[in-house]
């Protein structure tokens, strides 16, 4: 009997990259396997497009992809795909700035898409978040004078004794217009996104765009911006590195991401040997 059709969404960071965020030979091979056996592949992850698009390049993917944690769903390729854009309200953007800045936490960052804002000048800052300046125009300075549009997210930079203090104001002060969710070691970031917007909600749009039960959707993931997608999936399967709740709520557990623990799966699940 020929197996259902599957949509596979891959987290990158931690469950497809590996340490050195590079997407192993084995990996690629596995995958395009699984597109060549008629299952459908996504990217879905809470970097932003520019952050993303190598990786999708280098699958050579055709498929829409899921940014910013699901803020933004759009096609890289296909620009008659209506793309879904979910920013926060820039009122509720500013009032935490504010709180970020009675605080004194190292950094902030704001994305409106392709564009972005940096609270103050930092090298290590623009490094992780792949941000090239001559690729990639971007406006410093305080950001309460700066940000005039509506964010597709916010990115905190706390010093860590202020992430139990910030996620605790953020909960009780905003928690009704947004989501946020705490990066791990080593980069300890706070990410912001509007309410109601998540990887779960993303994927099950791709899902319904391509007629594929949630019971046939396959979803890796590390990370506590990979919960909702995880348990939305029929199966969520959370890497050996993930965080210990994610496990609790998979229904499967892989090989880190240092181990192929993505191909090792997809290979005996899908059959693809």
């Amino acid at each position: 009997m020929k197996m259902k059709r599957h949509l596979i969404a891959l987290d990158l960071d931690g469950t497809l990259l590996t340490d050195a965020k590079t997407i192993t030979e084995r990996s690629k091979h596995v995958i395009k396997k699984a597109r060549e056996a008629g299952h459908i592949v996504v990217i879905a992850t809470g970097r932003p497009h520019r952050a993303s698009l190598t990786y999708y390049e280098e699958l050579d993917l055709d498929t829409p992809m899921i940014n910013f944690n699901g803020a933004y769903l759009h096609h890289p390729i296909d620009k008659k795909w209506e793309a879904l854009h979910s920013p926060l309200p820039l009122r509720t953007a500013l009032a935490v700035i504010e709180t970020c800045d009675q605080l004194g936490v190292h950094n902030i960052m704001a994305e409106v898409l392709g564009d972005v804002y940096i609270d103050r000048y930092d090298e290590e800052f623009m490094e992780i978040f792949h941000i090239n300046r001559i690729d990639h125009p971007i406006r410093i300075g305080n950001l309460k004078n700066q940000l005039d549009y509506d964010p597709t997210s916010l990115i905190i930079h706390p010093r860590e004794n202020q992430v139990d203090l910030l996620r605790e104001g953020l909960n009780r002060d905003h928690a009704s217009v947004i989501e946020h969710r705490h990066w791990g070691a080593p980069w300890n970031m706070i990410e912001i996104v509007r309410k109601g917007m998540n990887k779960g909600v993303a994927v099950d749009r791709v899902a319904k765009y391509y007629q594929i039960e949630p019971e046939n959707v396959i979803a890796f993931g590390d990370e506590d911006n990979d919960l909702e997608m995880i348990d939305y999936a029929g199966v969520g399967v959370a890497m050996e590195n993930a965080a210990s709740y994610l496990k609790k709520i998979a229904n499967y557990v892989t090989a880190t991401n240092e181990a192929d623990g993505v191909a090792i799966f997809l290979e005996d699940y899908l059959d693809l040997n």
